[in-house]
């Protein structure tokens, strides 16, 4: 697609693989509307990015329905979907509640229903759209500690595989991202200690330069999901 005439919305839009991927679609000339839970971040990082910033907990089904009509109304029209709200949270098994699965599911998994599906009804009516949902390594490959997390992504794995079934028709990509680790604020965000920087692992350019590169491929053929991964991170 010609991202220079592309209508996006980028959730969790206000940091790390988020934002940045909303700074190269604006350095390629889209218009780019973000999403956050706080209005100050949103403010700040729309600011920057000459960006259209909208406060919305995509958790809340309410301010999806709401999200995605100001995005519309804003552009006069809309076209892809970067499903890239979510968060983290590790513990082992014996230690997971119930509460936290939910809490977890509520955002990383309903969230991205909702939003997709709310894009979807728009996609549809214009018989074209492009959605990109951003899962991780986790949703590919359980690991100890992740039981919630993982769950999530393997989740939004099987909801990829669904929509990509359903959408094609109506020439909708659907298509997925799995990143590895990444150095952004999640791992401190989801409670973790804070790693040292390194050079050798992936950034959030990395990713955000992944999805560009799978947008900007003609509407003709698109990549179904990719993994990335740093080549050598120790």
């Amino acid at each position: 697609m010609e991202l220079s005439t592309a209508k996006i919305l980028v959730t969790g839009g206000t940091a790390g693989i988020g934002l940045e991927t909303a700074r190269q679609l604006r350095a390629r000339g889209a218009q780019v509307a973000i999403c956050g839970r706080h209005e100050a971040r949103v403010r700040e990082a729309a600011a920057a990015l000459g960006a259209l910033g909208i406060r919305a907990d995509v958790s809340v089904e309410e301010d999806v329905v709401r999200l995605v009509r100001e995005v519309i109304e804003a552009f006069g029209d809309y076209d892809v979907l970067i499903n890239n709200a979510g968060f983290g949270s590790f513990a082992p098994l014996v230690e997971t509640s119930v509460a936290e699965m939910q809490r977890v599911f509520a955002t990383n998994v309903f969230g991205a229903m909702l939003v997709a599906r709310e894009s979807a009804k728009h996609f549809i009516a214009r018989n074209r759209g492009n959605i990109v949902n951003i899962s991780s390594s986790a949703g590919v490959r359980g690991f100890a500690g992740g039981t919630a997390y993982s769950a999530s992504k393997f989740a939004l794995s099987s909801m990829t595989e669904c929509w990509r079934a359903e959408l094609r028709k109506h020439n909708i990509r659907v298509m997925q991202v799995n990143p590895s680790e990444v150095q952004t604020e999640f791992v401190v965000s989801s409670g973790r200690p804070a790693r040292a920087p390194s050079e050798r692992k992936l950034q959030a350019g990395d990713i955000a330069q992944t999805i560009v590169a799978m947008l900007e491929l003609p509407d003709r053929g698109f990549i179904t999901e990719t993994s990335v991964w740093a080549t050598n991170p120790d």
